[in-house]
C-alpha cells in the first residue's frame, strides 16, 4: 500500500501565492496609490493657490530694498563721473591761465629788448624808408615768432600767394582772437594795422606800433574812419600795404561776420590787390573776452589767392566768399 505524504510549509512557499497574500498586496497598492493622487492634488491646487498678505508684503520690501540699493549704487557711479569730470575742466582751466600768465611775460620781455632796438633803428628808418619800414616790421616778426612759438603750432598755407614786399596790397582777413596780430606778424610782410586810439597808450606795446606805422583809429567817430581811409589811400600810393579786419571787431561767438567795405574802397581806389586770409584756432586758443588764458592748440593760416576789380562791393563779395567757405570747410560757423 503506497503511503500518503502532506506537503509541507517549504513545499507552500514555494508554490504560487495565496489567495490572501495575493489581495493583501493589492490593497496596499491601492492604498499607495491614492495616497499619490491625493498629494498630487494638494500639490496642484497649492500652486494656484494665491499667496497671503504676508508674503506679498515681504516680497514687495525685498524688490524695494533691491531698488533702492541699484539706484544709490547708480547715483554714485554718477556723482563719482561728475565729480572726475569737474576736477578736469578745473585742471585744465588752470593750465590755462598759468600758460596765459607765461605768455605776457614771455611777450614783455621780448618787447623791451627788441623795442630798444626798434628806438635805435628809427631815424634811419624815417629817412630812408618812411613808409614801408622794413626794419622795423623784420624786428615785429622776430618778436612775435619768439613769442608764439613756446605756446602754439603755426602751419601757414599759400605762402607763394603773398605778393613781395615791394609790391603795395590790401590784405584782409577773418578775427577771431587778440592772437591774430602776433600770428599775422610772422609772415614778414610790411602791412599796417589799423587798431584803436586806446590801444597806443599801453607801455611799450603800444610805442611800438607807432614806431610801426599802426593807423589810429577812433571807431565811433566818423571824422576818423574817413581820415583813416584817406591815410590807407595814401601808403597804398606811396607802395606800402594796409591790413584791414572787415568784420571791424574780433567774433565773440567763433563765426564770420559781415564785412564792410573800407578795405575794398581802398583797393578800388589804388588798383591794389586783395589778398583774402582766414585764420583757424585763434579763437580756440585765446577766446574773444577771455585774453587772460591760452589754451594749448594750433593755428593754421591759409592765404588766398590776389583778388582784383573796380567794383567795391563785389571784391567785398568774394572776399568774404572765399573765407566763409574755408572756414566753413574747417567746421567753423558764418552769420
Amino acid at each position: 500500500m503506497g503511503t500518503l505524504v502532506r506537503p509541507g510549509p517549504a513545499a507552500t512557499a514555494a508554490g504560487a501565492a495565496s489567495p490572501i497574500s495575493i489581495a493583501s498586496s493589492s490593497a496596499q497598492a491601492a492604498a499607495g496609490g491614492g495616497r499619490a493622487w491625493s498629494s498630487r492634488r494638494r500639490v496642484s491646487v497649492a500652486a494656484f493657490r494665491s499667496p497671503s498678505p504676508q508674503v506679498l508684503a515681504t516680497r514687495w520690501r525685498r524688490r524695494r530694498d533691491t531698488a533702492v540699493r541699484s539706484d544709490a549704487v547708480a547715483g554714485g557711479a554718477a556723482a563719482a563721473a561728475a565729480g572726475d569730470s569737474t576736477q578736469a575742466l578745473s585742471d585744465l582751466q588752470v593750465a590755462s591761465r598759468v600758460r596765459g600768465v607765461c605768455f605776457y611775460l614771455v611777450t614783455a620781455v621780448a618787447a623791451i629788448f627788441l623795442f630798444v632796438a626798434m628806438v635805435v633803428f628809427h631815424p634811419l628808418v624815417l629817412l630812408f624808408d618812411r613808409y614801408r619800414r622794413r626794419a622795423q616790421h623784420y624786428i615785429a616778426k622776430i618778436w612775435a615768432t619768439l613769442t608764439i612759438s613756446m605756446f602754439y603750432k603755426l602751419e601757414v598755407e599759400g605762402m607763394e600767394n603773398l605778393p613781395p614786399n615791394s609790391s603795395p596790397a590790401v590784405y584782409v582777413a577773418n578775427h577771431q582772437s587778440f592772437l591774430d596780430i602776433y600770428t599775422l606778424l610772422t609772415l614778414g610782410r610790411c602791412f599796417k594795422f589799423i587798431s584803436k586810439t586806446s590801444i597806443f597808450m599801453f607801455p611799450i606795446i603800444g610805442w611800438a606800433m607807432y614806431l610801426l606805422g599802426v593807423i589810429p583809429l577812433r571807431r565811433m567817430d566818423s571824422r576818423s574812419q574817413l581820415d583813416c581811409l584817406k591815410q590807407c589811400v595814401h601808403l597804398v600810393g606811396k607802395g606800402a600795404s594796409v591790413f584791414f579786419f572787415p568784420e571791424g571787431t574780433r567774433s565773440r561767438d567763433g563765426k564770420l561776420g559781415v564785412f564792410k567795405r573800407g578795405a575794398f574802397s581802398v583797393a578800388t581806389k589804388t588798383g591794389a590787390p586783395v589778398i583774402p586770409i582766414t585764420l583757424i584756432g585763434t579763437g580756440k586758443l585765446m577766446p574773444s573776452g577771455m585774453e587772460g588764458i591760452l589754451n594749448s592748440g594750433s593755428v593754421k593760416v591759409i592765404i588766398h589767392q590776389p583778388i582784383q576789380g573796380n567794383n567795391a562791393e563785389t571784391l567785398c563779395s568774394k572776399a568774404r566768399n572765399v573765407i566763409a567757405d574755408t572756414l566753413l570747410l574747417h567746421g567753423y560757423g558764418v552769420h
